[in-house]
């Protein structure tokens, strides 16, 4: 029987997570924060410089307690309260009491469409929504800063 959005949640730590510039590999951002939890609005710090990269690889690796059948993301990008852009992620099966690494790409806006680090600082919101299929599981914010 699958398990409830509690259970689930329960059992789900987000160990660690790194954005690294795809062309070359460089780690450009990395934290061990469980930034999965939704009972707070989390804050990242990222390199400005990442805003430069044509794409962005990002790496995480979680554990889950429970099976899940369809794991997937949904993520917003939300500026001033209003969506930027949203991404889609499937990772598929989870087996019960294991922990994975997931890697994903993500395409750059074109350069014309980007704005400065310094009018996105503070004012961009990754809203992450975290599904088993069509249940939702968790949803997360974590306000982006740029240094």
């Amino acid at each position: 029987m699958p398990g409830t959005s509690e259970d689930i949640l329960l059992g789900f730590k987000l160990n660690w997570m790194n954005l690294r510039d795809a062309d070359n590999g460089k780690i450009m951002w990395q934290g061990s924060e469980d930034l999965s939890l939704p009972d707070k609005e989390h804050e990242a710090r990222v390199p400005k410089k990442i805003l430069k990269c044509r794409s962005v690889s990002r790496e995480i690796n979680f554990s889950s307690a429970e099976k899940m059948e369809k794991f997937r993301l949904e993520q917003k990008v939300v500026f001033k309260g209003k969506i930027l852009e949203e991404w889609y992620f499937d990772f598929g099966f989870v087996i019960p009491n294991s922990t994975n690494t997931w890697q994903s790409l993500i395409e750059a806006a074109p350069e014309s469409q980007m704005m400065p680090a310094s009018v996105l600082n503070g004012n961009v919101i990754i809203e992450t929504r975290f599904f088993d299929g069509d249940l939702l599981v968790s949803t997360s914010k974590v306000r982006i800063f740029y240094v």
